[in-house]
């Protein structure tokens, strides 16, 4: 009767301890690393079996009986790694040497080593065995019940006839019931603390998809501005676009009917400037209808690139020549700046490299009232991945009305220019910096810029100095 009394005390005590633990560790040690925990559980179970023998049942100076093998137990169905069961079972034995050195605590830890290691043959069986759980359970906890008897009645310092007779047949069955309730105790603590931790995981969860919502509101928020804008910005295109093309178009047509209605009457030299007119209208017509197709097989992928030498003083001369006339009716200096070191040839796209001159310095000078248009070519080195390139850059200055800081960005978009009324004040259709800027990257370079409202702007073009293939 004393030994059932003494195993439900013990079964008291060990599930205050289970409980206790269960608080610590939703408050304390869950938040500590996966180390930390796995050695506190150790200590906790160690600590369970010293516990159980601190209350056990004294049946003389020397021998004790209680539950200090359950922790073993909860061990087994609990761990993943058989190391650690041993170390709680040796761990247990030892804690029975702080009631002194005898026979019986020497037997003690015998008794409970030689269980952590069957406790660690039966964990490594668990993981392998297709049993259910709980049966791996009751099997687990009848050996170790089994076990446990034996090695006392074979190690311990009682007879093993006495012990078989007279006390084998109380704690053995007790033993095992008992054992049996705290492991689905623990069990269900187990689950409980799964259970908690699910939900806070879910929790977690939950508020990660809540924060990846509202970022994605904001983006799509945002999308949703930009493409307002960007509609906004084609429909101005269009309104541009059609004034654009309407104008030179109207001119060939007027001139021309003016000519074919007044042919007779009209002077040679007449005839000869209306043509001129019409033949300059029909180039800008032309000019906006390519600008369009570009920028059409840009987006598509279909522009071709055809590379070959390139006369950079050819090159250059046909840049200014073309602006020569321009500026000096506008009243503007046109400027020449060749720096030392240039090629004689450069491998690229003589066509492309043109377009893109052009329309910086055609920029340039239609954006400048006063002062000069500087071009100036140099080679620079700069370092592209962690390796030093060599690069040709044209430079194209002016000290027009220059671009706003927040702007540098929009003006390289198709349809966009720095400011909505500019195409009404100086015309054209907001296309050339985009068609240059996607020009520039299919060349394997790109174009920079250096800008302030009121303070002119410096566009530079970066064109790679290859060798020829």
């Amino acid at each position: 009767m004393q030994l059932s009394k003494m195993f439900v005390l013990n079964m008291g005590m060990l599930i205050t301890i289970a409980y206790l633990a269960s608080v610590l560790y939703k408050y304390i040690v869950i938040r500590t690393s996966s180390r930390v925990k796995q050695v506190s559980s150790v200590f906790v179970l160690i600590f369970a079996g010293w516990i159980s023998t601190v209350f056990g049942f004294q049946l003389n100076n020397e021998v004790v009986f209680d539950l200090r093998y359950v922790p073993l137990i909860v061990a087994v169905l609990s761990y993943r790694q058989p190391y650690s069961v041993i170390i709680i079972g040796v761990g247990i034995g030892l804690s029975r040497l702080t009631f002194g050195i005898t026979d019986a605590t020497i037997a003690a830890v015998i008794n409970m080593s030689l269980l952590g290691l069957l406790c660690a043959g039966l964990n490594i069986w668990m993981r392998r065995s297709s049993y259910r759980l709980i049966m791996k359970g009751i099997i687990v906890t009848v050996i170790v019940n089994v076990v446990n008897s034996v090695n006392i009645a074979l190690v311990g310092v009682i007879p093993a006839t006495y012990f078989f007779s007279h006390i084998m047949p109380y704690t053995l069955p007790v033993g095992i019931l008992l054992s049996l309730v705290f492991a689905f105790i623990l069990r269900d603590f187990q689950n409980e603390q799964n259970r908690i931790l699910l939900i806070q995981s879910t929790n977690q969860l939950l508020s990660l998809q809540k924060e990846e919502l509202q970022k994605a509101q904001i983006v799509l928020e945002e999308r949703a501005k930009q493409l307002m804008i960007a509609s906004q910005y084609k429909s101005e295109f269009l309104a541009n676009m059609s004034h654009e093309l309407r104008t030179p178009l109207n001119s060939v047509i007027n001139f021309a009917q003016m000519i074919s209605e007044n042919a007779e009457s009209m002077d040679q030299e007449d005839i000869v400037r209306f043509a001129s007119m019409i033949d300059q209208s029909g180039q800008e017509l032309l000019r906006l209808i390519n600008d369009i197709l570009d920028l059409s097989k840009v987006e598509a992928g279909r522009l071709d690139i055809v590379l070959e030498d390139i006369s950079l003083n050819q090159l250059i001369e046909d840049a200014m020549n073309h602006f020569q006339l321009v500026a000096e009716k506008k009243g503007i200096e046109l400027v020449l700046e060749k720096k030392y070191g240039l090629p004689d040839t450069i491998w690229s796209d003589p066509q492309r490299v043109q377009q893109i001159l052009r329309n910086l310095m055609s920029n340039a000078i239609k954006f400048t009232s006063k002062g000069k248009v500087t071009l100036t070519v140099s080679t620079k080195r700069a370092k592209q991945v962690g390796n030093e390139s060599h690069w040709l850059v044209f430079s194209v200055q002016d000290t027009g009305i220059g671009i706003p800081e927040d702007k540098h960005h929009s003006i390289f978009e198709a349809f966009q220019q720095a400011d909505g009324s500019i195409s009404r004040k100086f015309g054209g259709t907001g296309l050339g910096l985009s068609i240059s800027r996607d020009l520039a990257r299919l060349l394997g370079g790109s174009i920079e810029l250096d800008s302030a409202e009121g303070k002119g702007s410096t566009f530079d073009l970066w064109l790679p100095l290859t060798v020829k293939k």
